[in-house]
């Protein structure tokens, strides 16, 4: 059984991205693997961007450990999107994200899905506690609580 569509106001960072010509498939969309693609480039960009992490020089890297995905409308060429990003679960050593595509500017997600990250020592591979730089970032994308 699929998900609801879900808003806007679940998520708490956007990520734009433009779809790219290859991106669309015979039947004139964006093929389903793409979307894979937009969750890891929103995620990856926003941890370089602003969560610090050096994918070159930092001491730990992000394996992703699973990842789904919910189709509800179609996006195709040249449509620009948004990836919104929240954390669903934040662990020691991992951390789930709650990601959806949005038109740009649609109140309603298009596709949504989840992945979890791992973070491992760069040198063995090794799960390792987030660092803290890191956790406080996440903590910034973690459900605001109701009063």
């Amino acid at each position: 059984m699929a998900r609801e569509r879900p808003l806007r106001g679940a998520y708490r960072h956007f990520q734009p991205i433009n779809t790219r010509w290859h991106d669309n498939d015979l039947y004139g969309h964006v093929n389903n693997v793409v979307y894979y693609g937009f969750f890891d480039s929103a995620v990856n960009t926003w941890l370089i961007e602003q969560a610090g992490l050096d994918i070159h020089r930092d001491p730990v890297v992000a394996y992703v450990a699973s990842s789904a995905c919910d189709y509800f409308a179609a996006v195709a060429f040249p449509q620009r999107i948004e990836v919104g990003i929240a954390i669903a679960r934040l662990g020691n050593s991992s951390v789930r994200y709650s990601l959806a595509v949005f038109v740009e500017g649609e109140p309603e997600a298009c596709a949504a899905g989840h992945f979890t990250h791992v973070f491992v020592d760069r040198r063995d591979n090794r799960p390792v506690a987030i660092p803290t730089r890191l956790r406080s970032a996440f903590e910034r994308l973690l459900p605001v609580a109701e009063p």
